[in-house]
């Protein structure tokens, strides 16, 4: 059962800790936090138990005062084994060195408090194992193992099957599970819920599980995916939920009076003037962009706006781990007036103190506005202030909606990847290298697992077979059989003693990503894009490379195949892959939002300066956009979906599907796959947060009830799929699948296949299976469910489909003039060809064609 915790009192706890934790603690500490008084005892207790709270709120010491107290008992007592007692995984190695620091240095202080009081204590043994061990330290904690192991959840999988450490992991009291809200939401943190149920089946007593998290929702569910279930049960969980602790003050600002009006110079600079001020008031602040490139823009900026008085860094991916580590250790000491960050931000546990985090443009998910807001104010009883700076309407819309939600707790439902059986491919193979399995016991465990517990035998079956080597077509393909499977007796076991190796070169679920070079039709390179803006391509699509305009032709391996193409449009803006989806709770929210705005339009200027806590010209600038947008069409809400006919040199159609970017991909190709078979022609699609467009040649129109049908629910899955069959996205995401299947192994016995080797191999295999094999074959289906589920959001875009009609009227309006709210979509590509200025010259020409039209009516 899961059910919520309860807090403790002092007294309560410290009759739980050893005599020497009791007395070190309230000398260094005193008092406990709101996450210590709900987690130490009910872990004493053996109680398994998910905290989740901000950062800086003493939940790793929570986590790890039992522990401590525990095995002080035992080395006070000269009972301290050759075993581990406590695993510690964290998908983040930089944190796994902070933690093994932050435990130092308790044991150090109990230890001289000891040798003070003339006890003899044992010595406590911690160790790190990741993927960066030395040869060196794995062999020392062969013959010496840790009481305490630090780990990542690969190398937690390869100490699994490995026969001489395996043998220290039968008595595990307490395993820790640290950043769960960072692990639920994709393979990695499915593929580590099964390692636990492997460790679970080692144990000769009870384990108990700690899990902690920043803040997420709904803890029920992350609850069941760390404990997993048993004979079919749901596992106990006690949920100690403290985020409700810490205070925040979240403010929307907008530097512009008026979005249209303003040159790209003038929003420029207000910009880059308002985060300074901001900047100059704080102790230190912490920016966050959602885009790389924005990160090194507002870093040269700001600099060149402060000067030398205000130390300024950058932190993002594409940063080497060197000046990454450099950044972090000056922001801990203080060194640092400000740091600008983008999405990939993991710093490690002890950040320093921050009193401000600014987020630029809207983070698109309040779970996230929350956890990075967390970050000022870093202690609990500190208040955690965030400002969000917007340039944008659509931005400010959204960002009012979610500052409220945020400061309400209304938070987003996290999406759990559900039975990645790429994943499994993996697992079933190290459990063969552990011993020889009956079917039905190997099932039975594996849907312990919360993302497999729905795994059908039917499904499993496919997933020995395949790595069986049942299908003698693979091995034609260089895919060889990884298990023997006896189908009679219904029991499988490793195949041959090349199996480990390979297991333990290939483990693992982050793909290798590889630069993609693009050529065109005569053979000259023309530079390199990403794979994830690589994926996103579809034959005919525009883009820009080197200030060029291409037109995609095909792939080949990792070459995309272009054609220069003068005076078109693009179709995909270059910052495409980097953005952050919009959450489809909050998505709904703002459909709200805005219907609330439309029946309040008069007095909405004072309803979102007492309510929203807005700026007044903010609140000016959201009643101006949606005047300006009544004056060509219509306000789309919860209760109306409008599309707009645009009709120009081609057809344009905007569908205002405000449900985030995941699930209108999958709105869009679906509508332009049916409006290209209705037409018999290439229709184009673009795609934001609040909708999409699809783009018809001019001799090709689409009629109202043709649009309308376009929307249907019926064969919406069928026709995705079909939608998707060869395009890039099936094909470099069928890759990903591959490798992590054991199909195409990344190293065999220490020789690396570079990633265009892989796609080759990938490209052959998945004409193959296609042909021969159709989409049951389990790697194929993986392929289509990560795409459908993971990329995209099918669910929640056939949710919204389940409404039209029934609680959302569809509207047609063809419009003279793209709408103020489309415009977005109309400029989708442009921000690349054209500079940011021109691209204000197109907004300025249709605010004031727009104008004009509210001029003609009122004479």
């Amino acid at each position: 059962m899961i059910r919520e915790g309860k807090a403790y009192s002092d007294e309560e706890i410290f009759s739980y800790l050893h005599p020497l934790v009791r007395e070190w603690f309230k000398e260094k500490y005193g008092t406990f936090t709101p996450p210590q008084r709900y987690s130490i005892v009910e872990a004493f207790k053996g109680n398994n138990v998910l905290v989740s709270s901000p950062t800086g709120s003493g939940k790793t010491l929570a986590a790890f005062l039992s522990v401590i107290s525990f095995l002080v008992e035992k080395a006070e007592k000269g009972e301290l084994e050759d075993k581990v007692y406590a695993v510690y995984v964290s998908p983040l190695k930089a944190l796994n060195n902070d933690i093994k620091k932050n435990l130092e240095e308790p044991l150090t202080e109990i230890y001289e408090l000891a040798e003070k009081k003339g006890i003899k204590l044992n010595e406590i043994r911690i160790a790190v194992r990741t993927g960066d061990t030395a040869q060196s330290e794995r062999q020392k904690q062969l013959k010496k193992p840790p009481h305490i192991l630090i780990t990542t959840p690969e190398s937690l999988a390869i100490v699994l099957c490995s026969p001489k450490f395996s043998k220290y992991l039968t008595e595990v009291k307490f395993l820790i599970v640290d950043e769960v809200h960072a692990m639920a939401e994709n393979k990695r943190g499915s593929h580590l819920t099964l390692s636990i149920e492997r460790l679970q089946r080692l144990q000769k007593g009870k384990m108990v599980r700690i899990g902690l998290s920043a803040t997420i929702h709904p803890l029920k569910e992350v609850a069941k995916f760390l404990v997993g279930y048993e004979n079919g049960k749901e596992r106990d969980c006690i949920i100690a939920d403290v985020t409700f602790e810490k205070k925040m003050d979240i403010k929307v600002i907008s530097p512009i009076d008026d979005f249209f009006r303003e040159s790209a110079e003038e929003i420029s600079e207000k910009l880059y003037n308002t985060l300074a001020n901001l900047v100059k008031k704080a102790r230190t602040a912490l920016i966050f962009t959602n885009t790389r490139s924005a990160t090194e823009r507002v870093v040269f900026h700001l600099k060149k706006k402060l000067g030398e008085d205000f130390p300024i860094a950058a932190h993002h991916s594409s940063l080497s781990k060197e000046v990454r580590l450099e950044v972090e250790d000056k922001l801990k000491r203080g060194e640092l007036r400000c740091v600008v960050s983008s999405t990939s931000l993991e710093l490690g546990i002890d950040i320093g103190y921050i009193d401000l985090v600014i987020l630029l443009g809207s983070p698109k998910s309040i779970n996230r506005a929350l956890q990075r807001i967390g970050r000022s104010g870093h202690r609990l009883h500190e208040v955690s202030v965030g400002r969000i700076v917007v340039v944008d309407h659509d931005d400010l819309v959204e960002c009012t909606v979610l500052a409220k939600e945020a400061m309400e707790r209304r938070l987003d439902r996290i999406h759990i990847p559900k039975k990645p059986l790429d994943v499994l491919c993996q697992h079933v193979v190290g459990m063969s290298i552990e011993k020889k399995w009956k079917v039905d016991e190997a099932l039975e465990l594996v849907r312990r697992a919360y993302p497999y517990k729905d795994l059908t035998k039917e499904e499993f079956l496919s997933v020995l077979k395949y790595l069986s080597g049942a299908y003698s077509e693979l091995e034609r393909k260089n895919v060889y059989g990884k298990i023997w499977f006896d189908e009679e007796k219904m029991e499988f076991g490793r195949r041959g003693k090349l199996i480990r190796p390979i297991y333990y070169l290939n483990v693992g679920t982050i793909p290798d990503e590889a630069e993609i070079a693009v050529i065109t039709t005569d053979g000259k390179f023309v530079g390199e894009v990403e794979e994830e803006f690589a994926e996103r391509l579809v034959r005919g699509d525009i883009f820009v490379l080197a200030g060029r305009t291409f037109r995609f032709l095909k792939s080949k391996g990792n070459t995309i195949i272009v054609e220069e193409v003068k005076g078109e449009k693009p179709t995909v803006p270059s910052w495409f892959s980097e953005q952050l989806p919009l959450s489809y709770d909050l998505a709904l929210r703002i459909q709200k939002f805005r219907r609330m705005v439309e029946e309040n339009i008069e007095t909405v200027e004072d309803i979102l300066v007492k309510d929203y806590r807005l700026e007044k010209k903010a609140a000016r600038a959201i009643k101006n956009y949606f005047l300006e947008q009544l004056i060509v069409s219509e306000i789309p809400t919860d209760k109306k979906l409008v599309i707009e006919k645009y009709e120009d040199e081609r057809n344009y159609y905007f569908f205002h599907t405000l449900i985030g970017r995941r699930a209108n991909n999958a709105l869009a190709r679906v509508c332009a796959f049916r409006a290209g078979k209705l037409k018999n022609c290439n229709v184009q699609f673009a795609i934001t947060d609040n909708g999409f467009s699809l783009i018809l040649p001019e001799n090709k129109s689409l009629k109202d009830d043709e649009l309308k049908r376009l929307l249907r629910i019926e064969r919406f899955r069928e026709d995705l799929v079909e939608a998707l069959k060869k395009t890039e996205i099936v094909r470099r995401r069928f890759r990903h699948v591959a490798v992590r299947s054991f199909m195409i192994l990344r190293n065999y016995l220490g020789r690396e296949k570079s990633v265009w080797k892989q796609q080759l191999s990938a490209d052959s295999l998945l004409r193959l299976l296609e042909k021969k094999f159709g989409m049951d074959f389990p790697v194929l289906k993986e392929t289509y469910r990560e795409i459908l589920e993971d990329a995209m959001d099918i669910e929640n875009a056939l949710d919204y489909l389940s409404k039209i009609g029934n609680e959302i009227e569809v509207r047609v309006v063809r419009t003279p003039y793209p709408s103020p709210f489309s415009w977005n979509l109309y400029l989708l590509g442009e921000e690349d060809v054209v500079l940011m200025e021109d691209r204000r010259k197109v907004i300025r020409e249709l605010h004031e064609k727009i104008l004009s039209l509210l001029d003609h009516e009122k004479s």
